[in-house]
């Protein structure tokens, strides 16, 4: 039987989203669907309205959630009506090359639902990251659910779904931040305080924090930010070798994706120091190094998906910190809002007037 709720959809490139009827089907085989509690507004649901990661529009928008699993396909083992979820867009396959190679937060092959949900004139959609979870209920791969704690709150918990993990994970996992680094965030939105949150969690004894917004600076303190810069009246990459005795932070996070930035990060780093790009650019950006840099000044460039995350190993950990009082995910939230809220949220969002506005449903 299909199920008939109320989704967000984005129905085309730069249009202001709306509430529709979406039809939802019930799990087949491999298939989970979830009562979602609460998702978070990410700018990757704006990318996605702006026709910045695609256009197979129709989109369902929605990803960073949490919720209850209602039902679940004939053959999916260890998950069950009445488990409490964190959805994530990774579902790993166990069977590709990286999988294979024990390195399964790399996975080639993530998988989502195979059914289609729809429009109620039978449209299909296509969910974000293969979610879709700005929705009532949504179908998704059973892999897809990652069971944790539930005694967390659902819109704290969404928060790993996305944005919080790709910045803890920026600093904990890609970068590997370890006692006494330094470190400096290019970008104070949700992903780039995640990190400042994952490098003060794995003990560095420095952590610059960058933007061009003096409240978002200010923000960034509370999650471990030991110092401030405003590169707007700045420069930033003298101010951060200032910080550092003149060398430059060990790692870089950049949470922005954009070229300049990303120089910024390249050139603010210490000689042999790592970069970790974690903001998403568009399709059409380009960036260009002397190549003669990029060799003389060592070190790592790297690239974090998803915070090279490994859902069933970092959620359920990541909600026990936070339920020990060790991991402050609920001061990511800026407001709770309606489903028909949600494109007031992208402008406060686009606005720097909120890390987090979360759907509660």
């Amino acid at each position: 039987m299909a199920h008939e709720v109320k989704g967000v959809i984005a129905g085309g490139k730069g249009a202001p989203v709306s509430v529709s009827t979406v039809i939802v089907p019930d799990p087949g085989p491999g298939e989970a669907l979830v009562a979602v509690q609460a998702c978070g507004v990410c700018h990757t649901d704006l990318h996605y309205r702006e026709g910045g990661i695609g256009d197979d529009f129709p989109y369902l928008l929605g990803h960073e959630a949490a919720g209850v699993v209602e039902a679940v396909g004939s053959d999916v083992t260890g998950l069950a009506a009445g488990d409490f979820v964190i959805l994530n867009w990774r579902a790993v396959c166990g069977q590709c090359r990286a999988c294979l190679r024990g390195r399964p937060w790399y996975c080639f092959a993530t998988h989502n639902a195979t059914q289609k949900m729809t429009l109620a004139d039978g449209t299909p959609l296509s969910p974000a990251l293969g979610i879709g979870a700005f929705a009532e209920k949504t179908l998704v791969a059973a892999g897809q659910c990652t069971k944790v704690d539930p005694a967390i709150r659902p819109e704290v918990a969404g928060l790993l779904g996305c944005g919080v993990m790709a910045g803890l994970g920026a600093a904990l996992n890609t970068a590997g931040v370890g006692r006494g680094d330094s470190v400096a965030v290019i970008g104070c939105g949700g992903v780039g305080d995640g990190a400042i949150l994952g490098a003060s969690l794995a003990g560095a004894r420095k952590v610059i924090a960058v933007d061009v917004d003096d409240r978002k600076l200010e923000w960034a303190r509370q999650f471990g930010a030991t110092h401030t810069v405003n590169s707007r009246s700045a420069d930033p990459v003298e101010q951060i070798k200032d910080l550092t005795e003149g060398n430059g932070a060990d790692v870089v996070i950049e949470a922005v994706g954009r070229p300049e930035t990303y120089k910024q990060a390249f050139y603010a780093r210490d000689l042999a120091g790592t970069v970790v790009l974690v903001g998403v650019p568009t399709p059409e950006m380009q960036l260009e190094l002397p190549l003669l840099d990029v060799f003389g000044r060592g070190g790592s460039l790297k690239s974090s998906w998803y915070g090279d995350c490994l859902p069933t190993r970092d959620f359920p950990m990541l909600v026990d910190l936070h339920l020990q009082g060790r991991l402050p995910l609920d001061a990511f939230v800026s407001e709770t809002i309606a489903l028909d809220e949600v494109e007031g949220a992208f402008a406060k969002m686009h606005g720097g007037e909120v890390l987090r506005s979360v759907v509660l449903l």
